[in-house]
């Protein structure tokens, strides 16, 4: 049995963390969590006019974030385990991208009191991409409000999680390069993973993972 009971999956739009959260989540027989990111109302309107709308779209995505975390552990006799795409803490990569001034101070306020609540994860793995394959992946899932999204959104992106995970101490990180694994349709590459992440003993804060 893996000694991490909340592992969670995080990466930009389009790495591929839901996908392998999905994958996880049946080779080991764990609960699955799914961002809820279709059910805020203001998504399309955001990526149609970031400014006006990225304090409406930000809040409504902590609400629900904060709701769904704190039922996380709620007991399940079928499942010992949790996989989830996306920590808590990525909300706030989005905020000091998205908001400024005023709006930003009332979001960290409020993401302050929620953060002490939201549960820690025992293990993170970061998909790391490149922007070429971000956008590939985009286009390939056909969602229509991501259809024109701005590369230089996601180049600013890009940069922010990989600053944020630079620092990231808060649980043990295991960083794969999403760019030369194709976890979804080679299933040696998947079973690297399992075996990386599963049955062989981390050795330090930060494993960095990249199939031969």
């Amino acid at each position: 049995m893996s000694a991490f009971e909340f592992i969670a999956i995080e990466g930009v739009i389009g790495a591929g963390k839901t996908s392998l959260a999905n994958l996880i989540a049946e080779n080991r027989n764990a609960k699955l969590v799914l961002e809820e990111f279709e059910d805020n109302p203001f998504l399309d309107k955001f990526y149609t006019d970031r400014e006006r709308y990225a304090f409406q779209t930000q809040l409504t995505f902590l609400a629900s974030r904060f709701q769904q975390q704190q039922n996380i552990f709620v007991k399940d006799l079928f499942h010992s385990s949790v996989i989830s795409d996306y920590i808590f803490d990525k909300d706030r990569i989005f905020a000091r991208i998205n908001l400024t001034g005023d709006e930003l101070a009332l979001y960290d306020k409020i993401f302050q009191i929620m953060s002490f609540k939201a549960p820690k994860p025992d293990l993170v793995i970061y998909l790391q991409s490149s922007i070429d394959r971000l956008l590939q992946n985009i286009e390939r899932r056909g969602r229509s409000y991501e259809k024109d999204m701005d590369p230089n959104y996601l180049m600013e992106l890009n940069e922010a999680y990989n600053h944020f995970f630079h620092h990231y101490t808060r649980s043990p990180l295991v960083i794969i390069n999403a760019s030369e694994i194709d976890f979804v349709n080679n299933p040696d590459h998947l079973d690297y993973i399992i075996r990386n992440v599963f049955e062989t003993p981390l050795k330090s804060q930060v494993t960095y993972l990249t199939p031969k």
